[in-house]
């Protein structure tokens, strides 16, 4: 079982910006946890289903939906067991929980944690 647990979310105004990150652990680590894994990350905005946003590879590939191309960057640093996703022009239908997971075969892992909250809004 490996811990996720997503942080950075918050209030920006319509064309802001704002940093997610998503930190990976396990109860006895005993190995760097994003190392050969796929790690995503995907949206919930209420009365939706989540959707995925961003993706990257072990050897740093990255696609992303085409709702968010241009304007988010997803990154990762394996030694520090973290992802982030890097928001910018940020627009009201961005609104929506934000969560991580590791990704086999396009399909998420692990269980799902808190998310965190992104409100677009002026």
């Amino acid at each position: 079982q490996v811990q996720l647990r997503e942080s950075g979310g918050g209030l920006v105004q319509p064309g802001g910006s704002l940093r997610l990150s998503c930190a990976a652990s396990r109860s006895a680590p005993s190995r760097r946890v994003l190392s050969v894994h796929n790690m995503a990350w995907y949206r919930q905005a209420p009365g939706e289903q989540r959707q995925l946003v961003a993706m990257i590879t072990p050897g740093g590939t990255t696609t992303y939906a085409d709702s968010v191309k241009g304007r988010f960057t997803i990154s990762r640093d394996d030694a520090e067991n973290t992802m982030y996703l890097q928001m910018t022009s940020l627009k009201p239908e961005d609104t929506a929980v934000y969560y991580c997971n590791l990704v086999y075969r396009g399909v998420p892992q692990q269980r799902w944690g808190q998310g965190t909250q992104v409100t677009v809004s002026s």
